[in-house]
């Protein structure tokens, strides 16, 4: 390192810089030649200062696009399921690979993150926005972790998060779905029955076995999930529930028992199922009997408003559901309109002893 006469050319200097990588330890070496005065060599001594810790810093700090297989990895270590790493990685890729996929880790800024944020997803419901910034925020995290930074950039934005279910089926509505789909012979009629009167996930459906039906004492026990990525797993809470079964639903499933005596699952197998078409087919139903069209998650939903609004207590919906909190729960119940009902039963502005008023319509030949 240092500044000296070139050997070959008294008239020139030659400017050296080395240092030693500090993961490595191997030494690292930056030459200029041909300076001419020692006010110029010192000024490329400088420089070649410079550009050696940028480029120490290139080989040691990861970019985005590496950070985001990092957290990946470290996600899959934690036991993350595939199918949220999945969501994650797409996500992320899909948004934020074409700004950022190359940049340094810790060139990224927070007013960048905001700007992203606003120019990607701005246009989407605040639920889409705040996803995205908690994946952003987790590989940052990671990164930190891995010391790669010493401090989160993610800002912390504040979105207006409303508390709406997308669509519900009402009661008059299931019954006129179940029963055309039973008269069409649909062959998912099982599937909607037993989503609508158990309140239980698709995963769940897809992953009951006869071993947790209990014909006999009326309950059923929840306590698998499956999906594409992960296949059989716990339940979405990790926690294990009990729902009972309504004596409308018990002559579908002693059928199914009997029909499918050679399946320990309780729902008949569809391969429209197994490629996750669920969704599509239920649409597709809807419209085609004309009914408004709803996800094949909103029939838990629906199965949840329509208990509440028969006076089902709001803990019992909530145990039976899976849902971990009242907060949660509270959604439903303002869909329910059980938290208002009955709210304007002391009303009474009238004398229902007084006789009411007669109109009287006077048209032009009454006046005549």
């Amino acid at each position: 390192m240092g500044i000296k006469k070139d050997p070959n050319n008294p008239s020139f200097f030659i400017v050296q810089y080395s240092k030693r990588h500090p993961l490595t330890g191997v030494p690292i070496s930056m030459r200029r030649t041909k300076v001419k005065t020692m006010a110029q060599a010192k000024r490329v001594e400088r420089e070649l200062i410079i550009q050696m810790e940028e480029k120490i810093r290139q080989k040691i700090i990861p970019t985005w696009i590496d950070c985001i297989e990092r957290f990946c990895e470290a996600a899959r270590d934690r036991g993350l399921q595939e199918k949220t790493i999945t969501d994650y990685r797409y996500s992320l890729k899909a948004h934020t690979v074409v700004d950022w996929g190359e940049r340094l880790i810790d060139s990224i800024s927070s007013s960048e993150i905001r700007e992203l944020i606003k120019d990607k997803v701005g246009h989407r419901s605040p639920s889409q926005q705040k996803n995205l910034l908690k994946f952003i925020r987790a590989v940052f995290t990671q990164a930190m972790e891995d010391g790669h930074i010493v401090s989160n950039p993610t800002p912390n934005i504040k979105f207006r998060l409303g508390d709406k279910i997308k669509k519900v089926l009402t009661e008059p509505m299931v019954k006129s779905f179940l029963s055309q789909a039973k008269n069409l012979d649909v062959e998912w009629y099982p599937h909607w029955c037993m989503a609508l009167y158990t309140g239980m996930r698709n995963g769940e459906l897809f992953a009951l076995t006869w071993d947790k039906v209990n014909l006999e004492e009326g309950t059923i026990l929840v306590d698998s999930s499956w999906n594409n990525k992960d296949g059989f797993k716990s339940t979405k809470s990790g926690d294990d529930r009990l729902i009972v079964i309504s004596k409308s639903l018990l002559p579908l499933l002693k059928r199914l028992k009997f029909e499918n005596t050679g399946s320990h699952f309780v729902l008949p197998r569809i391969d429209k199922w197994e490629k996750g078409e669920q969704a599509r087919e239920l649409r597709m139903f809807l419209i085609g009997i004309g009914l408004e069209p709803v996800r094949f998650h909103d029939l838990r939903a629906s199965w949840a408003t329509i208990l509440l609004s028969k006076g089902v207590e709001p803990i019992k919906v909530m145990k039976m559901g899976g849902w971990k909190d009242m907060k949660t729960m509270m959604i439903y119940v303002r869909k329910a309109g059980v938290d208002i009902k009955g709210a304007t039963d002391c009303l009474d502005f009238h004398d229902t002893h007084q006789p009411l008023a007669k109109v009287v319509n006077f048209d032009a030949s009454s006046r005549a």
